[in-house]
């Protein structure tokens, strides 16, 4: 029974890394940029969810759309306004910029927020469901199935909607697209938007399980890497399935040689399997 509890605590958390990663990979497949911003996104999105609870009484779960639309206008301004202007540029020119605007990013909240952990706690949480031996922590389990959902509505936002048609067309040839009337940089910041607001949803919906402080950034973004190059890039599917494996690793890892090595762990199992399978586990051109 034990380890059934141990899958299930890595599913829940899996769930979770999957909707964290799945923007992060967005982001990296259509535009080739690497986000370094992801992770403080993320924390941002938690900060929107703390406050909408704590001065105004709205749930997380509500304050997912909150925390989403601030993050979309955030992403599609900074991409629209900066990152398009080097986005064509050899792909250490985005890293080192979205680089310098994560340390702008993460500096303002610690100014504004300070480096203090804080964390919502629920006036009325939904409790547990005890299965035998089995403990169901439902506040947990609801999250997990808002993540997963919110990844499968963007799963059908690419593959049924005229702007997913779009970005999968840019995805998968720029040129060809712009000779068809796609007008690329828009849909380069409605990509990058998109990879923000997932990021911030993920972060309203962490924001229920774990403490919220900008400190905790760099730990998401290495969450992202690793779920996306897992997964494979470019790839829905890929992300939910990376991000579930790395939730099981991290908890059985745990379980087995302590929770300070639970990353290290995925990090390894993540070079093995580079080194067979380079694309991840369904990695392929362009998105389903």
């Amino acid at each position: 029974m034990l380890y059934l509890q141990v899958l299930i605590n890595g599913l829940v958390l899996g769930g979770l890394y999957a909707c964290i990663a799945v923007g992060f990979s967005l982001v990296w497949g259509v535009l080739n940029v690497i986000n370094i911003l992801h992770g403080s996104f993320v924390i941002l999105g938690s900060y929107v969810a703390y406050f909408a609870y704590v001065h105004l009484g709205i749930h997380p779960f509500y304050s997912i759309i909150l925390a989403g639309a601030v993050l979309f206008a955030l992403g599609y301004a900074l991409q629209l306004g900066l990152i398009n202007r080097v986005v064509g540029a050899p792909v250490l020119t985005t890293l080192v910029l979205t680089f310098g605007l994560d340390l702008l990013l993460n500096n303002a909240m610690l100014v504004a927020f300070s480096a203090d952990y804080r964390s919502i706690q629920l006036a009325n949480p939904l409790g547990r469901m005890d299965l035998g031996e089995v403990t169901l922590p439902l506040d947990r389990v609801a999250s997990m199935l808002f993540a997963l959902g919110l990844t499968g509505l963007l799963y059908l936002l690419l593959g049924r909607s005229r702007i997913g048609r779009a970005i999968v067309a840019v995805r998968m040839d720029r040129e060809a697209a712009a000779l068809m009337g796609v007008r690329v940089r828009r849909v380069y910041a409605i990509t990058f938007g998109v990879g923000a607001m997932m990021a911030g949803a993920a972060g309203s919906l962490l924001a229920l399980i774990f403490p919220i402080s900008p400190l905790n950034s760099s730990e998401f973004l290495g969450i992202a890497f690793v779920v996306c190059v897992m997964g494979g890039l470019g790839s829905i599917t890929g992300a939910m399935i990376g991000g579930l494996a790395l939730g099981v690793i991290e908890s059985f890892a745990a379980l087995f040689i302590g929770p300070e090595h639970g990353l290290t762990i995925a990090f390894t199992l993540l070079i093995l399997l580079l080194m067979f399978k380079p694309t991840g586990i369904m990695g392929r051109r362009g998105y389903e």
